[in-house]
């Protein structure tokens, strides 16, 4: 059963920084896109950021400039970079992939980032 295990969710004060990784439990070339999702209390999932199987990313307008995604091919593991982050950063984070060989939409458990002083 593939498996996407996110880590590195905590509280933070604004204006700090976090980084969240995602482990599969299979090579990250077997996803065809992988991302991060996150939700809020109250509001709907939205995109945070993508990276495709070729390396091309994109973002979501409101984290733009201040997170990075990125990936480790050895470790079979997708990071997410959060900077200069805000209150309305909380949310549920959740890591997302396409699983190629079961034509199968993979979802992490989630991991809660809290942006408070």
């Amino acid at each position: 059963q593939v498996q996407l295990v996110e880590s590195g969710g905590g509280l933070v004060q604004p204006g700090g920084s976090l980084r969240l990784s995602c482990a599969a439990s299979r090579s990250i070339f077997s996803f065809n896109r992988m991302g991060w999702y996150r939700q809020a209390p109250g509001k709907e999932r939205e995109l945070v950021a993508r990276i495709s199987i070729g390396g091309s990313t994109n973002y979501g307008d409101s984290v733009k400039g201040r997170f990075t995604i990125s990936r480790d091919n050895v470790k079979d593991t997708v990071y997410l970079q959060m900077n200069s982050l805000k209150p309305e950063d909380t949310a549920v984070y959740y890591c997302n992939g396409y699983f190629i060989p079961e034509y199968l939409d993979v979802w992490g458990q989630g991991t809660l980032v809290t942006v408070s002083s």
